[in-house]
């Protein structure tokens, strides 16, 4: 059997975003949606949650390119020299800083406590975590993570990693760099693997999407769908309206969210995952029930 998780993420980036993700779920295939508790539309993507009680909601754990929940002066080793208030701004800076030494996991570990523990007090059953720009690929933050995660009741993760394909690629030259960077970080697969089964979290057999984040297109989306291997997978979407809100965010997926969003609620992809008989779940589905200790 083929399932597949369908995840929006970015869910509370601004109000156009969150009307994009809701209308992915309510007129579209997306099952599942994860919540940035530090997002600047958090209180509507609260809300909007609240009238689809069908769509699964996680925690987009923010530890990279956005505004901490914690207190900047508490979390020191997180937060950026350069930026008053914010946090590093690219997964390679965290990843040197990683490399180096230099991050707390006590520091990530409440961060990620303080995010998870937001969404769960404005009445949400959070299904699982997953993290902005994959940051946890990296075993220093996945670590601290899975204990958070743990301790808030959370059963399920992300597995970031993509299964790589040179057909997937080829003929594709916007895929060529992603690609390869998704390749060198497939090193750290079994590592995350291993972490998350001593923690007793469940997670998917790989992510799909990772790669063409930014250049999706129908022929991608059909690629993906056609070759879909057996098991359950997560296929990871930034849906969304281009507002004025967005505007005023360093972010490289504007126009790219709409292309997505007409992809969505196409009928034609409904159509074509049911004639790859793909079955549609949400991280409820994996047999490992939320909790809240």
């Amino acid at each position: 059997m083929r399932r597949l998780i369908i995840n929006a993420d970015d869910f509370g980036l601004t109000s156009g975003v969150n009307s994009g993700i809701l209308e992915a779920h309510t007129h579209g295939i997306v099952t599942s949606a994860t919540l940035m508790a530090s997002g600047t539309a958090y209180p509507g993507a609260v809300q909007a949650s609240r009238s689809a009680p069908g769509l699964g909601i996680g925690c987009h754990i923010v530890l990279v390119d956005g505004a901490p929940v914690l207190a900047p002066p508490d979390i020191p080793t997180l937060a950026s020299s350069k930026r008053s208030g914010m946090l590093r701004n690219s997964f390679g800076g965290m990843a040197l800083a990683a490399l180096r030494g230099n991050l707390s996991p006590t520091e990530i570990e409440a961060e990620a406590t303080a995010q998870i523990r937001k969404l769960q007090s404005c009445g949400i059953t959070v299904t699982h975590v997953d993290t902005h720009k994959h940051i946890h690929m990296l075993p220093q933050v996945l670590r601290p993570l899975l204990r958070a995660a743990a301790a808030c009741g959370v059963r399920a993760i992300r597995n970031p990693f993509e299964p790589i394909r040179l057909n997937h690629v080829a003929g594709r030259p916007a895929l060529w760099k992603r690609g390869s960077q998704v390749a060198v970080l497939r090193g750290l697969a079994r590592g995350f693997q291993q972490a998350v089964k001593d923690a007793g979290l469940a997670t998917p057999d790989g992510t799909l999407g990772v790669m063409g984040t930014g250049s999706w297109g129908e022929r991608l989306f059909r690629y993906i769908i056609q070759n879909l291997a057996e098991g359950t997978w997560e296929l990871v979407c930034h849906p969304g309206y281009v507002d004025p809100e967005l505007s005023l965010i360093q972010t490289r997926l504007r126009e790219s969210r709409e292309q997505e969003l007409a992809i969505l609620t196409s009928p034609a992809s409904r159509e074509l995952l049911a004639k790859n008989e793909v079955h549609l779940i949400t991280y409820r589905d994996l047999g490992i029930v939320p909790s809240v200790p």
